[in-house]
């Protein structure tokens, strides 16, 4: 237990270093939304089809989704899934798989949970997307756009996200 908390020392560490860098070079893309990627937990879309949610309310197809779960030495390798032990003590991410999601280039990334989870946080702040939505109270200095709202109401979230992105001329109708 210790280990672990001094592992999430020096990734907080090393979060914090990195989100000032990132937010002095930050800029917000212009481009109409054509990819989209969700970062959320587990536990959350177990009982929920969010990528399914998110292509019918902001009409866009083939969504990709990564869901964080905690390490446990029973749980299959997935290909939709990291965990905290996927991410090194240097802030180096171990997951091939996770790292190629990082790096691609989405129009938008939908960071979906509403609570301090410092594992998403940084592979939400890794992501090469151009523009960055999430809720409201986890990490302003994460988001393009932070939109209040609950978890358990997904749709309302991709409703009022809806909204903003057709504002913003983002959404071809």
């Amino acid at each position: 237990m210790y280990l672990k908390k001094l592992k999430e020392h020096f990734i907080k560490k090393k979060f914090l270093k990195l989100i000032d860098e990132v937010n002095t070079q930050r800029k917000v893309s212009n481009k109409v939304i054509h990819s989209v990627a969700i970062l959320t937990s587990e536990k959350f879309t177990i009982n929920l089809d969010l990528q399914k949610k998110v292509e019918e309310i902001l009409n866009v197809r083939n969504c990709d989704i990564f869901k964080f779960r905690h390490f446990n030495k029973l749980n299959k390798t997935s290909n939709t899934h990291f965990s905290d032990k996927e991410i090194n003590w240097q802030g180096k991410i171990d997951n091939i798989i996770l790292q190629s999601f990082l790096d691609q280039p989405f129009d938008l990334l939908i960071s979906f949970f509403d609570k301090k989870n410092l594992y998403l946080e940084y592979a939400t702040l890794q992501s090469k997307a151009s523009f960055k939505v999430g809720f409201a109270k986890v990490n302003p200095s994460l988001y393009d756009i932070e939109i209040a709202g609950k978890m358990e109401e997904p749709t309302v979230f991709l409703n009022e996200l809806n909204t903003y992105l057709k504002i913003l001329k983002k959404l071809e109708n």
